[in-house]
C-alpha cells in the first residue's frame, strides 16, 4: 500500500498545480495582457483557456505512472494514452490560435470576418493534427488517408446539397459579392445586415433585430442589391415642391443650407460633398426639386430624411417660404333657377 503513496501523491499535486495555474496565473497574466493591450493577447489567452489545468493534470499522471508499480506493458500503454491527450490538446489550442488570428487578419484587413474561413482553418489544423498524433503513436495513416478518400464520394453523393452550401459559401467569401457588414435587399423583399456567413447559411439581421437564415446557394444564385458596394456611402434623395411664388435662388440656398447642417450631424467625415437639388417640374400646384445629399450608410437615410423635414420645415417658415398643398375650386350650379326658366 504504501508504494502507492507517491503516485496518488503525484496525481493530486498535479490537479493542484493546475487548479493554482489556471484560477491565480492565468488569471493574472490575462489581466496584464489585457490591461496592456497586447495584439492577440486576448486570442492567445482564449486558446490556453483549460488547457493550464489539463497539461498539470496530465504531468500528474505521468510522473505517477513513472513512481507506480504497475506492470511495465500496462505502464507504456497508460504512457501512450497521456501522450494522445497531451498532443491532442496541443493540437487544439493549435487550431484555436489559428481560427483566432485568421479572424483578426480579416477583420483588419476587410471587417467582420466570417466563421466559414476561421472554421475551415480549425478543422484543417485538427485533421492533421490527429493524422501527427496517428503517426506518432505508430498507427499507419496512409490506408486511412485512401480509406476516406473513397469514403469521400459516397459522402459527396449523399450529402449534395449540404456541399452545395459548402462551395457557394466559399464563393461568396472569396468573389467579395457579399462581406460581413454589409446591408442586403433580396429578390423577395427580405433585407438586413450581414453578420455571418458559414458552411450551410447565411445569416441577417433586419432593422427589426430579426435574424433571417438564408441557404448560401440560395443567396449565390439570388438577384439581391448590396448597398455597402462599391462603397457604404449613398445618396440620399428627397422630393420637394415649392409655391410658384417662391424666389428660387432662395430656395435652393435655404435648402442646401439645411442639408448641410444634417450632414454636419449624421455624416460630418462627408462634409466635403455638397448637397445639392436640381429643380425639374411645373407641377399644378408646386415647382417641384430633388434633394441629392450623401450619408454614411444605408441605414442612415432615415434619420437624415426625419432630421431634414424637420429642419427645412422650421427654415422654411423663418424665411417665408411656402410648401403648397393642393386646392381644389368647386363651383356649384343652381338647377332650381334653370328650371323656373
Amino acid at each position: 500500500m504504501m508504494e502507492w503513496i507517491t503516485p496518488i501523491v503525484f496525481i493530486l499535486a498535479g490537479f493542484l498545480a493546475g487548479i493554482i495555474g489556471e484560477k491565480v496565473i492565468f488569471k493574472k497574466l490575462e489581466r496584464f495582457v489585457n490591461n496592456k493591450q497586447i495584439a492577440g493577447g486576448n486570442i492567445i489567452f482564449h486558446s490556453l483557456r483549460r488547457m493550464t489545468f489539463i497539461w498539470f493534470v496530465i504531468a500528474g499522471f505521468f510522473w505517477a505512472i513513472l513512481s507506480s508499480p504497475i506492470k511495465p506493458d500496462i505502464a507504456i500503454v497508460l504512457q501512450k494514452v497521456l501522450t494522445i491527450a497531451l498532443l491532442y490538446s496541443v493540437t487544439l489550442v493549435l487550431g484555436r490560435l489559428t481560427a483566432g488570428f485568421v479572424n483578426l487578419f480579416i477583420r483588419r484587413a476587410e471587417g467582420v470576418p466570417t466563421s466559414l474561413i476561421s472554421n475551415l482553418a480549425k478543422t484543417t489544423v485538427l485533421v492533421l493534427g490527429t493524422l501527427i498524433i496517428l503517426q506518432t503513436v505508430g498507427v499507419q495513416i496512409t490506408p486511412i488517408i485512401t480509406t476516406l478518400g473513397i469514403g469521400g464520394l459516397a459522402v459527396g453523393l449523399a450529402l449534395q446539397d449540404t456541399l452545395a452550401n459548402l462551395f457557394s459559401g466559399f464563393y461568396l467569401v472569396i468573389s467579395k459579392q457579399v462581406r460581413t457588414g454589409d446591408y442586403v435587399k433580396l429578390d423577395a423583399g427580405q433585407e438586413g445586415y450581414v453578420i455571418d456567413i458559414s458552411w450551410r447559411n447565411t445569416t441577417m439581421r433586419e432593422i427589426s433585430n430579426n435574424v433571417i437564415i438564408v441557404p448560401n446557394s440560395k443567396l449565390s444564385s439570388a438577384i439581391f442589391t448590396n448597398y455597402h458596394l462599391p462603397a457604404k456611402e449613398i445618396t440620399l434623395t428627397m422630393d420637394v415642391g415649392v409655391s410658384y411664388d417662391s424666389d428660387l435662388e432662395q430656395v435652393e440656398k435655404v435648402t442646401v443650407e439645411v442639408a448641410k447642417e444634417v450632414m454636419q450631424e449624421i455624416a460630418p467625415d462627408l462634409k466635403e460633398s455638397e448637397p445639392y437639388i436640381r429643380f425639374h417640374t411645373f407641377n399644378d400646384f408646386s415647382i417641384d426639386f430633388t434633394l441629392y445629399m450623401r450619408v454614411s450608410e444605408y441605414f442612415d437615410q432615415r434619420i437624415g430624411k426625419h432630421l431634414f423635414v424637420k429642419k427645412l420645415h422650421k427654415r422654411y417658415q423663418q424665411a417665408g417660404i411656402e410648401i403648397p398643398f393642393p386646392i381644389r375650386q368647386v363651383y356649384m350650379q343652381d338647377n332650381s333657377a334653370m328650371e323656373q326658366n
